[in-house]
């Protein structure tokens, strides 16, 4: 056993007994989970995985799927253009808020906010909602290295509670930051955050980013690598909901977390990591996970600050 998997089974076990946080319910669908659930994956860039616990269970990816859709964004606009619709400022409020919408640009925050990320994924090009949704899952398939499907009573809940959303959506309409076609990127939007993973997707995708955009076991490139460097800013900065300040100054790599349980963080050059577990915090961060992040942090001096990060420790 290498000394990397044996301090994940470590970790698992630690945490395991952890019972703060709780199953996300304002999603009818996500309140189904087993609380109990917990993985923790590792891929690194040379193809090797690590798991240990419920790494193959499957979840909805929620926000956790606004980094990749931003990253089909810009490809099919580039920088420029989505700067003009969505800003890449972090933003305090909670994820769900629409008061950074009314001021000074218009733009939404950061496209790590729900409104951001549906003025993201409104912008994704295809000749019909049908091939957008083709395009958003192809891409998804390139990063998880198989077939992907959406879990449709999941969709249908979102869509059927998803209000809050809409308003976001009527309020960019009135700006001008989308089209006036709502409800096809709204559908898209809850389409994506549908998407079912595993833990261990999640460390492939997390592995895809840390190296340089291609897939590290299909050798499948899927972002342009030029591109890579934005999605990590935005995770470093916006991606653990209004957490993200104490995230980077503990953990201290990009990441990005979704109300279903996961996050994966990624370690530019060398692995991806992720860990699965429903109990969240207020915050919408999974708490188990949080804490396994912040122990792989300190044992393996991960955090990009550190003053020995040109001696990682993170070994296999």
């Amino acid at each position: 056993m290498t000394q990397l998997q044996a301090f994940l089974e470590k970790l698992h076990h630690t945490y395991s007994a952890t019972d703060e946080g709780q199953v996300a319910a304002y999603i009818p669908e996500l309140s189904k989970a087993n609380p109990d659930w917990f993985g923790i994956s590792v891929v690194t860039t040379d193809g090797q995985a690590f798991n240990v616990g419920d790494t193959a269970q499957k979840f909805t990816i929620q926000s956790i799927s606004k980094i990749f859709s931003y990253g089909l964004a810009l490809e099919d606009h580039g920088r420029e253009v989505l700067l003009e619709k969505v800003g890449v400022e972090p933003t305090g409020d909670p994820f769900n808020s629409m008061i950074r919408l009314d001021e000074g640009s218009h733009r939404p925050y950061n496209p790590m906010i729900n409104a951001g990320a549906i003025a993201t994924t409104s912008l994704l090009t295809g000749d019909s909602p049908t091939d957008k949704l083709n395009r958003l899952l192809t891409m998804f398939e390139r990063y998880t290295g198989q077939d992907v499907f959406i879990d449709m009573p999941t969709f249908m809940s979102e869509r059927a509670t998803g209000h809050r959303n809409r308003a976001m959506a009527h309020l960019m309409l009135n700006f001008g930051m989308i089209d006036k076609d709502i409800d096809a990127a709204l559908d898209l939007y809850f389409q994506q955050c549908a998407v079912m993973v595993t833990c261990g997707d999640l460390a492939t995708m997390a592995a895809t980013l840390a190296n340089h955009g291609k897939n590290p076991i299909t050798q499948t490139q899927a972002v342009n690598e030029d591109y890579v460097r934005d999605l990590l800013s935005i995770m470093y900065t916006c991606g653990m909901y209004n957490r993200a300040g104490e995230w980077a100054y503990r953990v201290g790599i990009p990441a990005k977390s979704g109300v279903s349980g996961g996050i994966l963080a990624v370690i530019p050059g060398k692995a991806g990591i992720a860990t699965f577990s429903p109990p969240i915090d207020p915050n919408g961060n999974s708490v188990r996970g949080l804490r396994v992040f912040e122990a792989l942090s300190n044992k393996y001096n991960l955090h990009m600050f550190d003053l020995s990060l040109g001696r990682c420790s993170f070994c296999i």
